[in-house]
């Protein structure tokens, strides 16, 4: 009955502009044509413009609950607004650190499901491509504001502890979690996947060992050791990243079966084609633009802030470096890759957690260096000597865990304890930083840059 009263309502109305009409051009039976046709376009224009209108509502909407809400880590979500009042007000430089860090927890998780949203469109090769550039988008631009900033020491810490963290506690903790719910079964995985990244990730062991060794067995000519250690430094980044273009050409390309799902049985094979993506491609690209400019203004708190947190909190400025900020940025890994493992789907897990790695010692490092070189500050790729060493022994731990192609949750227990020492050797470790001193180059700083 409701309906039946608007709709002779609407029409009753319709009518009495129509009479009114036809009064006003004295019944003129072609204006009383011309007067419903206007009439009907006008109201055929409203409902659409109405229409367009409440459908961008709710795919606004719609995106808001699949970004926004449909992620376990929304809870840390206000934090972001409160690190944006903290900075404001001034509340305290802890504060603004602890703030930010928070924050960036849930965007960087974020980030990493709209890449994958986007490779739905793109296709496996350019979302490959995607993938490799925001993967580590959280380490990447905290690393250029660490640059601008000229703290070389919280650039090296926080890239070095990324490697660290995906190597140990992300593959490490994938490891166990996959051994302990798949503990009836033998757990398999190709090992050529993970021997194509053991290859890479020894490179840019080497590639950042010949720094050191150079700046172990100096000359009496030390300013001359700097100038060779930065050539050699801005040398081997330019070998490293011809090195990942070639892997990733080799993984995308010629060899993608290595990198590829396997293939279980015909339930997952029919549940991964049914897979599509949550959001649209456009929605995912202004999405993933907003991610990216809040994680640029959360990175710059966190990069600014980051000594005076030491300070209050008694913490050193290298194990925040190297243990705090990674786990943030690795989020969205370490989710994915225990997530997967839990699937035995080990294959999955380990290209998230070393192909991460890799990203980081092969791309991320060298281009940092590059990026120095063109902005005159000299960053060489001496990480230190136990800076050094820890890394050279999670890459030789993690190889020879990955050697026999199964695994079990003992590996993933050794390779969590080893974190576990690694982190407590940088929490025990007390070293002042001179920020005039940068790099460990001395009065040769200005002169070489």
């Amino acid at each position: 009955m409701g309906s039946l009263e608007n709709y002779d309502l609407e029409n009753n109305g319709e009518n009495n502009m129509m009479k009114s009409a036809i009064d006003h051009h004295h019944h003129h039976p072609s204006d009383v044509v011309k007067t419903r046709e206007s009439l009907l376009r006008t109201t055929s224009q409203m409902d659409v413009l109405s229409s367009v209108r409440f459908r961008v509502l709710r795919v606004f909407l719609a995106n808001v609950r699949k970004v926004i809400f449909e992620t376990k880590l929304f809870v840390l979500f206000p934090a972001i607004p409160l690190a944006f009042v903290a900075h404001w007000y001034n509340f305290g430089r802890p504060w603004i650190f602890a703030l930010s860090l928070l924050g960036l927890t849930p965007l960087a998780e974020r980030l990493s499901f709209l890449t994958e949203q986007i490779a739905y469109f793109t296709g496996p090769t350019v979302g490959g491509l995607v993938n490799a550039t925001c993967g580590n988008a959280t380490e990447l631009i905290i690393a250029i504001f660490a640059l601008h900033q000229r703290k070389i020491h919280v650039l090296k810490y926080s890239l070095l502890g990324s490697i660290i963290s995906n190597l140990l506690l992300v593959l490490g903790s994938s490891l166990f979690c996959g051994g302990i719910a798949n503990i009836d079964k033998e757990q398999k995985f190709d090992h050529k996947q993970a021997d194509a990244n053991t290859l890479l990730l020894m490179l840019g062991l080497l590639c950042q060992v010949t720094p050191l060794l150079f700046n172990l067995h100096p000359t009496n000519i030390p300013i001359a050791d700097q100038i060779s250690v930065l050539q050699l430094s801005r040398a081997s980044s330019s070998v490293m990243l011809l090195a990942y273009v070639a892997y990733l050409f080799f993984q995308l390309k010629t060899h993608s079966q290595l990198f590829g799902t396997p293939e279980d049985d015909d339930a997952d094979n029919e549940e991964l084609e049914k897979e599509t993506a949550s959001i649209g491609v456009w929605s995912a690209f202004i999405w993933l633009g907003l991610m990216t400019i809040l994680i640029s203004i959360l990175s710059e708190y966190v990069v600014g802030t980051i000594e005076d947190a030491s300070e209050t909190w008694g913490i050193s400025v290298n194990f925040i470096s190297i243990i705090l900020l990674p786990i943030v940025g690795n989020a969205a890994e370490h989710a994915g890759s225990v997530i997967f493992a839990f699937k035995n789907k080990l294959d999955i897990s380990l290209g998230v957690a070393m192909g991460s790695a890799s990203q980081i010692l092969m791309f991320v490092v060298p281009l940092c260096v590059i990026m120095a070189w063109i902005m005159g500050i000299p960053m060489s790729l001496d990480f230190g000597l136990l800076e050094t060493s820890c890394l050279g022994f999670s890459i030789l731990i993690t190889a020879f865990a990955l050697q026999d192609g199964s695994s079990h949750y003992m590996k993933g227990v050794t390779l969590v304890l080893a974190y576990i020492v690694i982190g407590a050797c940088f929490f025990v470790q007390r070293i002042p930083f001179d920020e005039s001193d940068i790099n460990n180059l001395g009065p040769v700083g200005n002169a070489v840059a």
